[in-house]
């Protein structure tokens, strides 16, 4: 019983270090490029024009970030197993597990939100754009 118990382990060390390569992969682009990406998209630009261009740049950006998103959180699924075992000997591994989900689940809920801002502000600006027009028309036709 015993060994079994340490065999376990033993699979279990292994598979995280699989899964450990995964998150520094996820966790060295989300500080290296994705935390950067983000914050040049806060300030968003004045006009309906630079809005959507920022909008369009940010689709791109959107989709490696969500496919890495994507690949931690499997990553993290892979890893459910662990809360079965209560091994002494896997605790450093599951702290280090929860601060790489952390880091993940932080990065994520703010390409989401970021996502949702600027979607938001685009009909926004294309409201105002309309309402604009129609300003314009009208003062045309009270002009003429």
């Amino acid at each position: 019983m015993l060994s079994n118990k340490r065999i376990q382990e033993l699979e279990l060390v292994m598979e995280f270090e699989k899964v450990q390569e995964c998150f520094k992969e996820v966790s060295s682009w989300i500080e290296n490029v994705g935390r950067k990406r983000l914050k040049e998209t806060i300030n968003l630009d004045d006009s309906l024009e630079m809005l959507l261009q920022a909008q369009k740049q940010f689709k791109e950006f959107d989709l490696v970030a969500s496919e890495y998103c994507k690949r931690g959180q499997e990553a993290l699924k892979k890893m459910n197993q662990w809360e079965d075992f209560s091994f002494v000997d896997v605790h450093s591994y599951r702290v280090k597990l929860q601060t790489y989900g952390d880091q993940l689940e932080e990065f994520c809920t703010q390409l989401d939100e970021m996502r949702h801002r600027i979607c938001e502000t685009v009909r926004l600006y294309e409201f105002f754009d309309k309402v604009r027009q129609g300003i314009c028309c009208t003062e045309k036709g009270v002009k003429s």
